[in-house]
Parts: C-alpha cells; structure tokens; sequence
C-alpha cells in the first residue's frame, strides 16, 4: 500500500543547496522536501533486503497501478539490493539512473518515480507516466468530408505515434528539447532524416534551445520565438492539427515542431500558398481542387476589397458602379445620416462583436444570437434609417468570404479595416497603389531563407504543379524546389502504353 510518510528533521544535515545524491535515502527524501514545496509530491518508504529505501512521485502524474506491478512488489521478492544488477530484475522497461538532483527533479515532476536507497549515491527514476489526455478525435478547426479524421491531442507520446503510425520509416527523427525556466515544457523536432535539410533543423533545434521564457502553455509561443520578422502581420510559421498534414509536410521535406500540451503542431519552412491549401484537395480529382483554390483566392480578395471598393467608388468614383445599381444606392442612401465610410465602418464593427460574441458563448446560445444579430438586428437597422441594404448586403458577403480561409481570418480582418479606411480617404486609386505596397511587402518576407510566395515570387516553375491551380497527381513527381530538400524524387509515375 501506498502511503504518505512524514520525514523527521535532520540537524546534521548540511548543504542543502548541493546537487549530488546523498548515500542515505531519508536524507534524500528531506532535500526533495525541501526543495520541491508541492503537496502533491509523496513519499513511501521501501525495504530490499536489509537495505532501506524511499521512493517518491508525484501524485497525479504518476500510475500508482504501473508503480505497484513493476516497481514495488518486484522489489519485495528481492533479497538483496545490487544496485543496476537488481533493477534489471525489475518489471519497468523504461530505467534511468541519475547522480544530480536537477535531473531527479525533473524527472520526479514530469512524472516519473525516483527511488532512493541507503549506500548508493544515484537516483533511479521508473517511467510510469501517466497524463490526463482527451481521447483522439476529429480536430473542430479541421472538419473534412473525405480524409482521415484524427487530431492531435495535448499529450506528446500520442502525437508522436499518430506520426509514426504513418511514418513507419527509420529516417524519423525526433529531437527533444525543455523550454520554459519553471514549465520545462518538453518540445520535439521531428524531421525525415535525407529529405529535410539537416542544417535547417539544426538551425531550429538551437534557436529552440536559445528560449529564455517562463513557461509555455502552448506551441504559438514557440511559433514566436521561430518567427524572422517577429513584428509581421503575416504569420511564418505553418500550423496544423492533423497528423496526416502534418506527416505530408514531412514528407516534402519540412521540419515539424510539437509541444506537450498543444494539439498545434508547427511546421516550417512556411509558405503563404499553403494556407490556401485543404488536406481534401489531395483526395479529390485535380480539376474539383483547382477550382476549389480559385474560390478560395476569390473569397479572400472579395472579403479584403469588397467593402473598400464600394466606399471608394462612391465617394470618388462613381462612374465605376453600373448605372442601374447606382440609382438604387441613391435611393437607398438618401436620408441615412452618415457618410458611406463611417456606415460600412459601423457595419464592420458590429459585424466582429457578433462574431467574437457567438463565439465565446454558449454553444446554443451563441446560435440564436447569430439569428438575431443578423436577421433582426438587420432589418431593424434598415427600416430605422440608419444603415441602407447595399452596405448591410455587402459587409454580409465580405464577412461570408472572409471564412473560406480560416487560417487567414485574423488577416483578412485587418487587411479589411485598413483598405476601408485607405479607400474612404483616396479613393479606389489610393486602394490599387496600397494593395501593391501590400504585395511588395509580401515579396520581401522570408521563412529560413525560403520566400514566402514562392513558387510565384521569386517564380519556380516545378513548384507550380501544386500552386493556386491543383495539377493532376502524377505531375508531383518531385518534391518542391523552394525547401531545398536533399532527395526531391518522391515517387515514380506509373508506366502506360
């Protein structure tokens, strides 16, 4: 049986700032106690022989079923403790031993039981983890029709035998790595070892060592450390859920990032194509996905420029809208009492307050929310004058749009507000000349020395074939040029007559 024991004081004991192991096991129990002040942490006194000795682990963390069944009652049918000669009669497959107490510290929170017996000057430390963890299901950021289903979880083994469940290659490589001065948060590199480029992921591995943070509750703090332009509005590390993503990134030669207590797992180097791209473009003909990404790219640019477009014409340029649809914005507009900037502004406005709101509450109520936000909200602002239809039925389909992308949403929110207010001030020629700055920008961004619009710019006429226009399969015969991958052969065309 398990049982919490209380320690006596000792008074002889000294140094209690010293890292190595003491040779008596109470001893070693008082230093833990003193260092690690959590209640959580108990103790359980052992017996091997004539050799006493403690174990201690953390309660929560630990499986006290696992510790009991391989570890204790081995350690009873032992006559005499031999040290490493007497573990490897032991029933846990996972053994390390420790000299330091930093290393027996860490271990013991992450986890694992440390045993301490008397004559020995080393710690030994079982893996018997044992995390609370959701079960794997379907990521609700990444909902497909046709295609695998699972999601990353919070726990790290998990995520990574999902990976290897797909990758059963020996060139897998993980490469771990503790960031965070109280959190050591365990972070892995994972790679194809001759796909990747192995000084890339060396590159990665040391700017992850390089961290100096409290603690990291998820992977996008990591993601910011990885960033070359900490300050820019387009994100440059990928992010993903699904491991089937995540292994296909791999596979062309990216380096992926995961972190324990994140089902985000990140992926570099990044390109702005890719947010573009749906796992279920790789599962439908090539002709279904190409048109799919054109609708994509359409309902981007129209949830950006639609709302601008239509205060810049009718402030500057009028002679841009169609003469019939003019006359209704006239007759729409004639006794609202503010300017087509402010009108479309307020709109917007109250747009992402429904759309913050129906998110943050309760599933059921955020639904009837959205019904009266819309729909009665709507019809009351217009029949009361404030608002006309032409602007309400456009920032109706600017919002609509914006989500044909989900991972550009907080993008495309204030590329919308900015062309707003660009074209309220100048007009829809003001507009072309931002946008344009806007795409020089874009040009000048890297991710770890790869452009982040290739294959477009700088152009790389073999990465096109899985562009903005989906190729039929056969044309990826090669990996993509931009990420410099060792061995770009992927696969061999089937031979027809």
């Amino acid at each position: 049986m398990l049982f919490c024991i209380k320690i006596p004081p000792f008074h002889t004991l000294t140094n209690m700032n010293q890292n190595t192991v003491f040779p008596q096991a109470q001893r070693n129990a008082e230093y833990l106690k003193n260092t690690v002040l959590g209640s959580d942490v108990l103790f359980h006194e052992v017996s091997v022989g004539k050799t006493q000795g403690v174990i201690a682990f953390t309660d929560g963390l630990c499986d006290k079923e696992l510790l009991g069944e391989q570890v204790l009652l081995p350690l009873t049918r032992i006559t005499e403790f031999l040290g490493k000669e007497s573990l490897s009669l032991l029933a846990c497959p996972e053994v390390k031993t420790y000299q330091d107490f930093p290393a027996l510290t860490e271990a013991l929170l992450g986890g694992d039981a440390v045993l301490f017996m008397d004559g020995f000057t080393v710690g030994y430390a079982f893996g018997c983890r044992k995390y609370p963890a959701r079960a794997v299901n379907e990521p609700p950021t990444s909902v497909v029709v046709k295609g695998p289903r699972e999601g990353f979880v919070e726990d790290m083994k998990t995520n990574l035998a999902l990976i290897r469940k797909r990758l059963r290659s020996p060139a897998l490589t993980f490469t771990g790595a503790s960031v965070g001065k109280y959190s050591k948060t365990p972070v892995t590199v994972v790679y194809l070892s001759g796909v990747a480029d192995e000084k890339l992921a060396k590159r990665i591995v040391k700017r992850i060592n390089k961290i100096q943070i409290d603690g990291v509750p998820d992977s996008s703090y990591v993601a910011k450390f990885l960033q070359e332009n900490p300050g820019s509005l387009i994100k440059q590390v990928g992010q993903t859920e699904k491991p089937d993503v995540f292994s296909a990134k791999l596979l062309e030669g990216r380096i992926g990032v995961l972190v324990e207590g994140s089902p985000i797992a990140l992926t570099l180097p990044f390109l702005i194509l890719e947010d573009f791209q749906n796992p279920e473009d790789y599962y439908h003909s090539s002709y279904r996905s190409a048109f799919s990404r054109i609708l994509r790219i359409f309902g981007v640019a129209l949830s950006i420029l639609l709302p601008a477009s239509y205060v810049g014409a009718q402030l500057f340029q009028l002679q841009l809208i169609p003469l019939k649809f003019l006359v209704t914005i006239v007759n729409s507009i004639k006794e609202i009492p503010f300017s087509p900037s402010l009108e479309m502004l307020v709109l917007l406005l109250v747009f992402e307050i429904l759309s913050e709101a129906s998110i943050r509450m309760p599933k059921y109520i955020g639904m009837a929310l959205s019904v009266v936000g819309a729909i009665v909200l709507g019809e009351t602002a217009i029949h009361a004058g404030l608002v006309s239809t032409p602007a309400v039925l456009i920032m109706a389909v600017s919002g609509i749009c914006t989500y044909t992308v989900p991972d550009l949403v907080g993008v495309t929110t204030v590329l919308r507000f900015s062309a707003l207010i660009i074209a309220g001030t100048g007009g829809v020629y003001a507009l072309s000349v931002g946008m344009a700055v806007f795409f020089i920008y874009l040009s000048s961004l890297e991710s770890f020395g790869v452009p982040q619009l290739a294959p477009y710019s700088p152009r790389l006429s073999p990465d096109l074939t899985d562009g903005f226009i989906k190729h039929p399969f056969f044309t990826g015969v090669k990996r993509p040029l931009s990420l410099k991958s060792k061995n770009r052969t992927r696969m061999q065309p089937p031979r027809r007559k």
